[in-house]
């Protein structure tokens, strides 16, 4: 019988919830996928056709988290008339009400990023993209609206709040005031400082400031050309690998200088018996 895509999704999410609660009582490692499953109420081998291994259900966990909280952020009633530093308060604020109900599992899924992190980095998350294009999108309406500076760099700003969210949680987790108001603090206090370094332009300042030095300091290598191999020759050693050593360019047959004639060598003439050799003495 042929699943429809709402089964698909219901089927997913209870999978996903029946993880969070399984590793939250008996830990990551503790958990098996067979356990997952059989909490989820299907088969041993249906689980694999939705998550590979566990990691990928952790990884889904979080896709859904940050989804969800986007939604509700967007569906925010006069959300278009926010200014920026409202806007991603609101982002952060959303995702951590919705991390909230399982902050014990969200410990887990730190101490498993730390442990392995190439893990959760190399997979690819949608909800990654999502934040990337909202913040994105809200730099580009507080442009729009003149509250910032024009800037160049709002796609690589979208992707450094993803990693400003992680350490948002990461203080989150470790935060022991009451109703977490040190995170509130700090989330207010870190938007405040961003969004004011925004609307004075400092950031395009700085970079158009790096981006002449750096010319500027390529120009003065470039008209030394021992110190430009210098650098380069440093760049290639640290990133591992080993100089090529400089051979001389082969000369064309054309350039070669002619060589001199080999004198022949010295034969008997016509009729004129060898040297013999002598004999030696007995």
């Amino acid at each position: 019988m042929k699943t429809t895509r709402q089964q698909q999704e219901a089927t997913r999410r209870q999978i996903v919830v029946s993880a969070v609660d399984l590793m939250t009582r008996q830990g990551f490692d503790g958990t098996t996928m067979k356990d997952i499953a059989r909490a989820a109420g299907i088969g041993d081998a249906t689980i694999y056709k939705y998550f590979p291994t566990k990691d990928r259900i952790v990884l889904g966990y979080l896709d859904a988290v940050v989804q969800q909280a986007l939604a509700d952020t967007l569906q925010t009633p006069g959300f278009t008339d926010y200014q920026l530093q409202e806007k991603l308060q609101r982002l952060t604020d959303a995702v951590l009400e919705h991390l909230l109900p399982d902050r014990e599992f969200v410990a887990q899924v730190r101490a498993l990023a730390r442990r392995s992190p190439l893990t959760l980095l190399a997979e690819p998350l949608a909800a990654r993209q999502a934040l990337r294009e909202a913040v994105t999108s809200f730099l580009e309406a507080a442009e729009a609206a003149g509250e910032i500076e024009p800037c160049d760099f709002k796609g690589m700003a979208g992707g450094l709040y993803t990693d400003y969210l992680v350490g948002v949680v990461s203080y989150w987790l470790a935060d022991t005031s009451d109703e977490f108001a040190d995170t509130a603090q700090l989330v207010d206090l870190s938007l405040g400082v961003l969004v004011q370094t925004l609307r004075s332009g400092l950031i395009n300042r700085v970079l158009q400031l790096g981006g002449f030095v750096l010319r500027s300091q390529m120009a003065r290598l470039a008209q030394h050309g021992s110190g430009l191999l210098g650098v380069l020759h440093m760049a290639q050693q640290a990133m591992g690998s080993p100089p090529r050593t400089a051979t001389a360019p082969t000369a064309s047959p054309q350039a070669a200088p002619p060589r001199a004639p080999r004198k022949p060598r010295a034969t008997a003439a016509a009729g004129t018996p060898a040297t013999p050799r002598r004999k030696k003495a007995a």
